[in-house]
């Protein structure tokens, strides 16, 4: 029997683009949790909704919600990393709900993705479990798979303060604290 039906499903709407509205489902399982239709809405709007021609990474992909919304606002393609084999086949099956062929789903952990990849994004999603506090020290290594000028998102429970990249964005929605950072 799979993994996947030991989990209870829960599911978030993609809040814009081709897929408005769609749901996309993720697994209720420790540690993931969806980004707030709310974020994801300022995040979009930050980055002006329309993601034509854009490469994105989603480096802990967990429920797919962010990777699949810049897919859905017409990003070239979205690799999504995801460390869970379970939540891997469940972006599998997302990816094939909504027919976005230009999604890539790689499961392994953010380190080893990073240390194998020489790929530059025009965004990184980079939104770790609030519980691996260590995973931030990875933050500033995104530079280097970042193509000039572009973007960061980062998401977390503690405010970002770091000196290698510049906050270009900045708000707060509850306990959580969200960031579109920039080398520039």
């Amino acid at each position: 029997m799979s993994g996947l039906s030991k989990n209870k499903k829960n599911s978030v709407k993609i809040i814009g683009g081709q897929w408005k509205r769609r749901n996309v489902s993720f697994l209720d399982k420790e540690g993931v949790r969806p980004t707030l239709g709310r974020v994801r809405e300022t995040l979009f709007n930050w980055l002006d909704q329309d993601l034509t021609s854009l490469s994105c990474l989603d480096l802990f992909a967990g429920t797919g919600a962010i990777g699949f919304e810049a897919l859905s606002r017409n990003a070239s393609s979205c690799l999504m990393v995801e460390k869970d084999r379970e939540n891997c086949e469940n972006l599998t099956k997302n990816k094939e709900t909504l027919g976005a062929t230009n999604a890539t789903i790689i499961n392994s952990t953010a380190e080893s993705f990073l240390k194998k990849n020489n790929e530059k994004f025009d965004i990184i999603f980079f939104d770790p479990p609030f519980s691996d506090t260590d995973l931030v020290k990875v933050l500033p290594e995104l530079i280097q798979h970042l193509v000039i000028g572009g973007f960061i998102y980062f998401e977390s429970d503690m405010k970002y303060e770091g000196s290698e990249l510049k906050v270009f964005k900045s708000s707060r929605a509850g306990q959580v604290y969200f960031y579109l950072l920039t080398t520039s």
